[in-house]
């Protein structure tokens, strides 16, 4: 800063404060216009621009001590007058002038604050929490001239869809998805992705200064014919016959992997009793799910003689035996 400068700015007038102010004064006027004239809360506003200038640099001074006191010296010094920039006539009527009365000050004093101060919409430090952290950003609009440039930006991701088999899902695969223009994109799906869940392919989105931005695909699977998938594990219902589900039977199970494994059926397991085989589910990093079993009693819809009257021995043989024993009891409000 100039030496004139000095004497023409009211630094104290600027930040409406006293010359006897505070530091914490200080502080607290900044901070309070700081935030009202800073350009990111006043988009092409020039007079805004201006104060925020105003009291960034005036702020500079007068919260450094030294600075504070030469500022103050040059003030009483000049008073209201006007001053050449020296040389031989100068208004102080000596060789030298105001500046070379005063270089010695300003070589050192508003010289280096001028160099290493913060201008523009930068903050001091202690105002970071002002706008979230130091200088930001105006969005997409940029800086009044003389302010920084935002930071470049990544582009914009891009978003697909894409419908896998129940296969697929469980398994992984890959699949193409095709531009407007042609390229086809290959989308690798990991395995034990479930419905809905979305796949990054980096670098696949909209170009921007700071690099494309990436590809995000949404993953639909379709429904499977016997298996259906809750959580990491897979259940499947499996018929039996009434003698299997009444004496007890090692049936077959299907499983993902197309292995037929096979199974113990206890005695007298009901319909829809559901059984455990650990680690037939879904195999993801985190672990592997079970297969859960339910068990379907199938009623036979035509016998045949012979079995027509064991089903009737039976039904004499178990006469005692009432199924709906305590049912109205139960139902009684």
């Amino acid at each position: 800063m100039a030496s004139q400068d000095w004497v023409d700015k009211d630094f104290y007038k600027i930040l409406g404060v006293s010359k006897d102010a505070s530091d914490a004064d200080i502080k607290k006027a900044y901070r309070k216009l700081a935030r009202k004239h800073h350009p990111d809360q006043n988009q092409g506003d020039a007079g805004s621009e201006k104060m925020f200038k105003d009291v960034s640099e005036a702020y500079s001074v007068l919260s450094d001590t030294e600075e504070r006191q030469q500022y103050d010296a040059i003030r009483a010094m000049g008073g209201g007058a006007r001053f050449s920039a020296g040389g031989a006539g100068g208004a102080t009527g000596g060789a030298g002038g105001f500046e070379d009365v005063f270089s010695n000050l300003f070589s050192q004093g508003a010289g280096s604050r001028q160099r290493g101060g913060f201008s523009g919409a930068n903050l001091p430090p202690e105002f970071a929490d002002l706008f979230g952290g130091g200088s930001s950003g105006m969005g997409g609009g940029g800086f009044p001239s003389g302010f920084p440039s935002p930071r470049p930006q990544k582009g914009a991701d891009r978003t697909a869809s894409t419908s896998i088999s129940f296969a697929g899902s469980i398994n992984g695969t890959t699949i193409g998805l095709r531009e407007p223009s042609g390229e086809q994109i290959d989308v690798r799906i990991p395995a034990g992705i479930r419905d809905g869940q979305k796949v990054r392919v980096k670098g696949k989105g909209q170009p921007g200064q700071a690099g494309p931005g990436d590809l995000m695909v949404t993953v639909n699977v379709k429904e499977h014919p016997l298996f259906k998938r809750e959580g990491d594990n897979i259940r499947v219902h499996v018929p039996v016959s009434f003698d299997e589900s009444v004496l007890g039977a090692q049936i077959e199970v299907p499983t993902l992997t197309g292995e037929m494994v096979k199974m113990r059926v206890p005695a007298g397991t009901p319909s829809g009793r559901t059984l455990r085989l650990k680690g037939r589910g879904v195999k993801t990093s985190k672990g592997t799910g079970d297969l859960l079993v339910t068990v379907d009693v199938v009623v036979p819809q035509n016998l045949s003689k012979e079995a027509q009257a064991a089903v009737e021995a039976f039904r004499e043989a178990t006469r005692d035996a009432d199924p709906r024993a305590g049912l109205a009891a139960k139902a009684s409000l």
